[in-house]
């Protein structure tokens, strides 16, 4: 009885442990099961974000495409266009070359000998252009010495004194830089003031009204003293708004009603009293020509050509030239 009892409890007890095995087994294994399925799940929307992302990708790449192909199609249409205009030039081109185009003349012929425009910030410019020549015996020669011998000669000879050649090309270089949209005045002075041209006033673009400046420049003679006096106030009266004055120094003559004025007390020469006139007068002559100018508020620049015996001119006309806004300048020989 005891074996039997015994063999009965050893088999109830095997039975038992492998009870308990089963249900830890199964425990895990539906873990595992529950991990397995979460693991499917996401492995599942990762592909269907894969998927909607390629799609999205795909339809991207298919309207780039479009518009790639719709600039190339634009594209081509531009080069046909084009190729369309280049012909229509080129032809354009050849009808232009066979045209004939009357040539029109300068307004002023000026010889050119190289390049002689280096006058920089020197323009001819303003509505209404005035331009004041000295035609004084100083304005014949450089020398002192050659302007008394020229002074003394034929007319001839003054005419054809290098300083007096010189200015008309100054003259005519400034004609010829006039604006055609402007007016210009020539008048010459020596002891009085006088027009050159057939009218007061000359379009910049006559070349008629122009080229009769030039003929009556080229008959002067330059002869007598120097009174800028009489020069402005010829310029004053026609009312010029930019002044373009060439001379070689300061005036040597005045009004006669300044012998009453005392600062030219001891200045006889003024008033024809004497034949020679000293520096200080000169320059106190013109100071008070200058002052007394009723230029109107005019921009005046000076083209000096230097005498000798005159050192204070330069710095008396940049004083004056300055003031009104103008420029001083005293060019090199070989300009223009």
């Amino acid at each position: 009885m005891s074996c039997g009892l015994g063999a009965i409890i050893l088999v109830f007890m095997l039975v038992k442990h492998n009870v308990d095995n089963s249900v830890l087994e199964t425990e895990l294994l539906t873990a595992d099961l529950k991990r397995l399925l979460a693991q499917q799940e996401e492995l599942r929307s990762q592909v269907q974000a894969t998927d909607d992302q390629k799609a999205t990708v795909e339809r991207q790449i298919a309207s780039v495409s479009s518009d790639i192909e719709q600039v190339r199609t634009a594209l081509e249409k531009l080069k046909r266009q084009a190729a369309v205009q280049q012909s229509k030039k080129s032809q354009l081109e050849e009808q232009i070359k066979k045209i004939e185009v009357p040539k029109t003349p300068d307004v002023v012929e000026i010889p050119k000998k190289g390049e002689q425009e280096y006058l920089i910030g020197l323009r001819v410019e303003g509505p209404k252009i005035g331009i004041l020549v000295d035609t004084s015996s100083s304005m014949t020669d450089q020398r002192l010495i050659d302007i008394i011998r020229r002074k003394n000669g034929s007319d001839a000879s003054k005419i054809a004194g290098p300083k007096w050649q010189r200015t008309r090309e100054i003259v005519k270089w400034l004609l010829a830089r006039v604006p055609s949209t402007s007016q210009v005045a020539v008048i010459a002075f020596n002891r009085s003031a006088t027009s050159l041209g057939a009218a007061t006033w000359v379009s910049g673009g006559d070349a008629n009204g122009i080229g009769a400046i030039v003929a009556q420049l080229d008959r002067v003679v330059p002869t007598g003293a120097t009174n800028l006096q009489a020069g402005l106030e010829a310029m004053a009266k026609i009312g010029a708004s930019n002044l373009y004055l060439v001379t070689d120094g300061l005036p040597t003559l005045g009004d006669s009603s300044y012998k009453s004025l005392n600062p030219f007390a001891s200045c006889s020469a003024l008033w024809g009293a004497s034949s020679t006139i000293s520096g200080e007068c000169r320059a106190k002559l013109f100071r008070h020509t200058v002052t007394n100018a009723r230029l109107g508020g005019a921009i005046v620049n000076t083209i000096l050509l230097p005498v000798e015996g005159d050192p204070e001119a330069a710095n008396e006309f940049w004083l004056w030239t300055s003031a009104t806004k103008g420029l001083l300048i005293s060019p090199a020989a070989g300009w223009p």
